[in-house]
């Protein structure tokens, strides 16, 4: 028998039904619709979210559905919170073989210059670049004792392009990619594979907690920046991180950045 490529002492071919996940920021938006998806595979899913409302939410949905679930609060900036939640994920369900990174401000930093820069910068950054090595670092020693695993972080096509005043998340998602290089590296002896995944326009409205989730209103010229014909939708984001934790389908994949845009970022556009 060929070994697993998912970790030792698991049979070869073995897919992901068993196998628990840690989505961050798993309550609303992006994060809610991979937890739904790795649910449906039979995955056990802990929703880390800093939201409690979002989070019991989305585990009742969860569990509506017959999945196994369990919201566990945690604010992925802090070291103490986030060691806090992996230990009660092992506790409950046995270990941890697949993160994802996705908690993040969604927010623009505004005039760089001005007086509230730097703890706009310090917020953004410790959220969603500090809180994704956080949540490795705690995360990776029960990944090495199942043999191994897969991190997927969340970055965005902000990484590879910009606006004014989206300094902070700019610079934060940008250091998500060269994270993801450096742990695939670091940690690809313990058999863990790390790739990110960087989303386009994703329209998250009908996404959110229910106080605050809407219709989506687009127009026509949305849909129309996009050679695909159309803007993305969460479960595009949940689909992908499936392929890439699933070591069936990716298991030769790891220090990758996929971009899921729709074909966005390729598109040149001209201003008369």
């Amino acid at each position: 028998m060929e070994p697993s490529p998912f970790g030792a002492g698991a049979p070869a071919g073995e897919g992901l039904a068993g196998k628990v996940a840690v989505v961050t920021g798993g309550g609303q938006g992006i994060g809610r619709a991979i937890a739904l998806r790795f649910a449906a595979e039979g995955m056990a899913v802990v929703i880390a979210e800093i939201d409690p409302e979002a989070g019991a939410e989305a585990e009742a949905l969860i569990r509506s559905r017959g999945g196994r679930c369990r919201f566990i609060p945690c604010d992925v900036s802090d070291s103490a919170s986030v060691r806090a939640m992996v230990d009660r994920a092992v506790a409950e369900f046995g270990g941890v073989h697949v993160l994802v990174n996705n908690a993040g401000i969604a927010w623009a930093q505004g005039d760089p210059l001005d007086d509230e820069a730097e703890e706009r910068w310090a917020r953004v950054i410790g959220t969603n670049l500090t809180g994704a090595f956080l949540c490795a670092r705690h995360v990776a020693p029960h990944m090495r004792a199942a043999g191994g695993g897969a991190i997927i972080n969340i970055a965005s096509t902000r990484a590879l392009m910009s606006e004014p005043g989206w300094e902070a998340y700019d610079a934060a998602k940008a250091g998500l990619l060269g994270l993801t290089r450096s742990l695939a590296v670091t940690l690809g002896p313990l058999g863990i594979r790390v790739n990110a995944i960087s989303p386009g326009w994703i329209e998250v409205s009908a996404w959110k907690k229910s106080a605050l989730a809407r219709e989506p209103e687009l127009r026509p010229e949305d849909h129309a920046q996009h050679p695909v014909g159309r803007v993305g939708w969460p479960e595009d984001i949940a689909e992908a991180c499936l392929f890439l934790a699933d070591p069936r389908k990716s298991g030769f994949i790891t220090g990758q950045n996929l971009v899921v845009d729709g074909g966005m970022t390729v598109k040149m556009i001209y201003v008369d």
